[in-house]
């Protein structure tokens, strides 16, 4: 698939890799270049966000799960939290991507015209 500025915005929306207001692409996961290589590596847009969520699984890494400041307690999103939804996030763009390519798929019909007086 050919890349566009309207279809890269709108794979960074699906991956939630929005770049940050007053900042650049290097501010998020993907480079421009790193989204427009997934989107021409893909046959479409839910196959490109399926390979963003994979690598974004991908590139997780453990944090401080929780944590306490006297009274107060603090627990953070545990890293498998993280991890599954990231993986859920990639198989629901890959079955979209193949509800996709059963729909726009097509087939030829041969027909023999029956012998009519």
């Amino acid at each position: 698939m050919e890349p566009t500025i309207a279809l890269r915005d709108r794979l960074r929306k699906m991956i939630n890799d929005i770049i940050p207001k007053g900042g650049t692409d290097k501010d998020t996961t993907f480079s421009n270049a790193e989204l427009d290589d997934m989107l021409r590596e893909s046959e479409s847009i839910y196959y490109a966000a399926s390979e963003g969520w994979t690598i974004k699984a991908g590139l997780l890494e453990g944090d401080i799960e929780g944590y306490s400041a006297g009274n107060e307690k603090y627990e953070l999103t545990k890293l498998q939290d993280r991890l599954a939804h990231a993986l859920r996030m990639a198989q629901k763009y890959k079955e979209q991507a193949n509800e996709v390519g059963e729909t726009q798929s097509s087939f030829l019909l041969k027909f023999k015209a029956p012998d009519v007086m």
